[in-house]
């Protein structure tokens, strides 16, 4: 049913790339409506962590949602978070077109729910190509330690929930050492 919604353009944004676009989502209420209550079903963290920018159209509508959600974590790129002096951590991630960098808050993995000194957290993207992204995510939470009143907290991650996933590019394979993976639409 999902996987119908998607839409594909080729050669986009460079050649070779065959862009998979899940605005279509956004285009029908029933449709966005199901795909929430999938999504919703999946989740089992508090927190959830958003890469820019496509995955806040779809992890801001579950803090509505009877499924405790109750935070989420921008990871955003250089410049688009204001930040006060050693809130701000940055990340280097290996995208499908190549390196980059995110920002985000230790302030906002924070303003969530800890559990027995840990901050439980989904990461929540578009689409799963070669994981590179969601990877660099989990190693640098899996890395952070939070000090809240003098108490030290970890971070870990649940699990992955994608809109769509490329199969054929394996990203999963290297997500499921750090959690389990759950996708709504397969891409063959």
């Amino acid at each position: 049913m999902f996987e119908e919604v998607l839409k594909f353009y080729r050669d986009f944004p460079k050649a070779g790339i065959n862009f998979v676009d899940i605005m279509p989502f956004l285009q029908d209420n029933k449709t966005f409506t199901a795909l929430m209550d999938e999504i919703g079903s999946r989740v089992t963290a508090p927190s959830v962590a958003a890469p820019e920018a496509r995955a806040f159209l779809f992890s801001a509508p579950l803090l509505t949602m009877d499924c405790g959600v109750t935070n989420v974590v921008p990871f955003r790129k250089k410049g688009k978070l204001p930040f006060s002096s050693g809130d701000l951590l940055s990340i280097e991630i290996m995208k499908e077109y190549g390196p980059d960098n995110l920002y985000f808050r230790k302030s906002d993995i924070t303003a969530g729910k800890a559990e027995d000194g840990i901050f439980h957290i989904t990461i929540l993207d578009d689409i799963l190509a070669t994981g590179g992204t969601a990877e660099g995510i989990a190693n640098a939470l899996d890395k952070t330690r939070l000090s809240i009143d003098g108490k030290e907290y970890g971070i870990k991650v649940n699990e992955f929930i994608f809109i769509a996933e490329l199969d054929s590019l394996y990203g999963r394979n290297r997500l499921e050492k750090i959690a389990p993976v759950y996708t709504i639409a397969h891409i063959k």
